[in-house]
């Protein structure tokens, strides 16, 4: 980068920790760390909300997601403004009149002490790791701009974003994300115009859309049947996306605590619904946006030299070992059929403006792009071979590779900056959510009782202290998670496979407490625990090809499960114990 872009990318990051941290006075007590004491108004709660969701990974891997799959991605997102609605009517006006400080204590409340100590050790599992995969996201952007280790690049970027979330909780982390994401929608936006910008002379947005659409980059929504039916092993489809969208959607933002401690900052229930609410109205236009950056960048791509492998560093290092001949001639192919995809789109283009018959030069579009896919598929293959250790998945390297290389001098340093900030604004949520967890679903809960109420206040203060030590201890297991996320694919899918293997499963139990009320603590915990196991057996097979099964609908399958073995259990085995209690 030059040194506008690394004063610009100082400064923005030097500007956000000293805002959480003037802002981050409150109350030295749990209520002012991890609530704010609950003084939020609903659009700080709406902010926070988003950018407790929109992480590095959404704005780095997304962009590369629908540049590789198309933009059927956002298909994802269309459960999530149902469950905004189911939340605002059930689980705000509960949380909100209980008075709790984590979602899970409702649970030991409605049924037991076990029941809740289990679904908050599945959140901070998952949660914990999915941290770790967050922190890795932006650590990749300063690997590859500085040739810095990826290993120590993990620590210095955990260890930057630990200083103002262990020093300001809940409160900092509201605010800092309000200035992040105004930073964030600008940066982006100018993204957007750039991509377009780029585009050869007398090409416009809506030749690039062509372009796009031609290649199946905009297959917006897509049914998921097939010629043998519906194909369950989908990802991405209307049906998947509604259905196991919405139950993610419902578990994420309704027992997650590093949601649903968003919206108890919030001043009353009207704040927090007003937050959700709007939150499920923008949510998919923005993912929309963010994926569509991608698909035009396919068409940006289809007219200028494309990387055959974006991961540039590890491609540099390889050509100049044993196989660097093989990648270098695999590579030259490359740049020839890409040269040759340039005339093949400029004649599409050509015909269309003519309005003439392109149906032929449609089909040579897409065989070139079949050709560029074989190439790159058989170049990661090499790399593989090269060095087994290496990501071959370089999806999460293409949005920053155009940002990296095409954008003039100052640009490059703010959409790094947004990249940083769209992390720590997450990753410190997530810090917040697990240090509360911690401190009351188990130390709390477990410590031992000092009745005088003398000691009151000094309790509190020691809580608060111990507060901020959980906090920098759960950024350190983040930490150590990012050194093994290496070879995880695309960022955003490994993130949202991994909260589908626990979030059915803990929504199944808040489904059980509000809506099956003859079912008892010791049936629903047994339940959960081989849920649980039921959903890890299901994933096992499916990434074994064993079954067809796409990881939205493990969310359903945890929770249905969770529901029945309930039901199951408490007429069969816990019957009796139920009618002498």
């Amino acid at each position: 980068m030059s040194r506008p872009d690394w004063i610009i990318l100082i400064v923005t990051l030097a500007g956000i920790i000293t805002y959480g941290l003037v802002k981050s006075r409150t109350t030295k007590n749990l209520e002012g760390y991890f609530l704010s004491n609950r003084t939020m108004p609903w659009w700080l709660v709406l902010l926070s909300i988003m950018g407790t969701q929109a992480s590095a990974i959404t704005f780095l891997s997304a962009p590369g997601q629908a540049f590789t799959d198309g933009m059927r991605f956002v298909q994802y997102y269309f459960g999530l403004p149902i469950a905004m609605v189911v939340l605002s009517i059930t689980f705000v006006p509960l949380f909100a009149k209980l008075k709790v400080f984590t979602a899970y204590e409702f649970l030991e409340k409605r049924f037991d002490l076990k029941t809740r100590t289990f679904a908050s050790a599945l959140f901070l599992l998952s949660r914990g790791l999915s941290t770790g995969i967050s922190i890795y996201a932006p650590s990749i952007i300063l690997s590859s701009l500085l040739g810095w280790d990826i290993y120590w690049t993990n620590i210095v970027m955990g260890g930057l974003l630990i200083i103002y979330t262990v020093s300001g909780g809940a409160r900092a982390v509201a605010y800092t994300q309000q200035l992040q994401l105004i930073i964030i929608f600008i940066g982006m936006f100018i993204a957007g115009y750039f991509v377009i910008h780029y585009l050869p002379q007398g090409v416009g947005l809506k030749d690039a859309l062509y372009i796009s659409g031609a290649s199946g980059k905009l297959n917006v929504i897509t049914t998921g049947f097939d010629a043998h039916g519906f194909n369950w092993k989908d990802r991405y489809n209307i049906v998947s996306g509604v259905i196991g969208g919405f139950f993610l959607a419902l578990s994420y933002f309704g027992t997650d605590q590093s949601q649903v401690g968003r919206y108890l900052t919030a001043k009353d229930t009207r704040e927090s619904r007003k937050g959700l609410l709007i939150n499920g109205l923008v949510k998919v236009p923005m993912q929309f946006f963010i994926l569509l950056i991608g698909a035009l960048l396919f068409t940006y791509y289809q007219f200028n030299a494309a990387p055959v492998f974006f991961n540039k560093a590890v491609s540099q290092q390889l050509q100049k070992g044993a196989y660097g001949d093989s990648l270098k001639n695999i590579e030259s192919h490359f740049n020839s059929v890409n040269l040759q995809q340039k005339q093949n789109v400029t004649q599409y283009l050509a015909a269309k403006h003519a309005d003439q018959p392109g149906e032929k030069l449609k089909v040579q579009v897409q065989q070139g792009n079949h050709v560029l896919d074989s190439l790159r598929k058989e170049y990661k293959a090499v790399v593989r071979k090269a060095d087994p250790r290496a990501d071959i998945n370089d999806t999460n390297y293409i949005f920053l590779s155009f940002v990296i290389d095409t954008l003039p001098k100052g640009l490059v340093g703010l959409l790094i900056a947004i990249i940083f900030l769209a992390a720590w604004g997450s990753i410190a949520a997530a810090l917040n959510a697990l240090a509360s967890c911690t401190i009351i679903d188990f130390y709390c809960r477990f410590e031992k009782k000092q009745e005088h109420p003398q000691l009151k206040d000094v309790q509190d203060v020691k809580r608060y202290k111990l507060s901020k030590w959980y906090t920098l201890g759960w950024g350190v297991f983040a930490i150590i998670v990012a050194e093994f996320s290496n070879r995880m694919g695309s960022l955003i899918e490994a993130v949202n496979i991994l909260g589908s293997l626990f979030y059915g499963v803990i929504l199944g139990l808040f489904l059980v407490a509000f809506y099956f009320k003859k079912i008892k603590s010791t049936a629903v915990f047994w339940s959960a625990v081989i849920s649980e196991i039921g959903v890890i057996i299901l994933f096992t097979l499916d990434q074994k090809e064993i079954i067809g099964f796409g990881f939205l609908w493990l969310n359903v399958a945890g929770s249905l499960l969770t529901i029945f073995f309930g039901y199951l259990f408490q007429y069969t085995f816990f019957r009796k114990k139920t009618r002498e209690e």
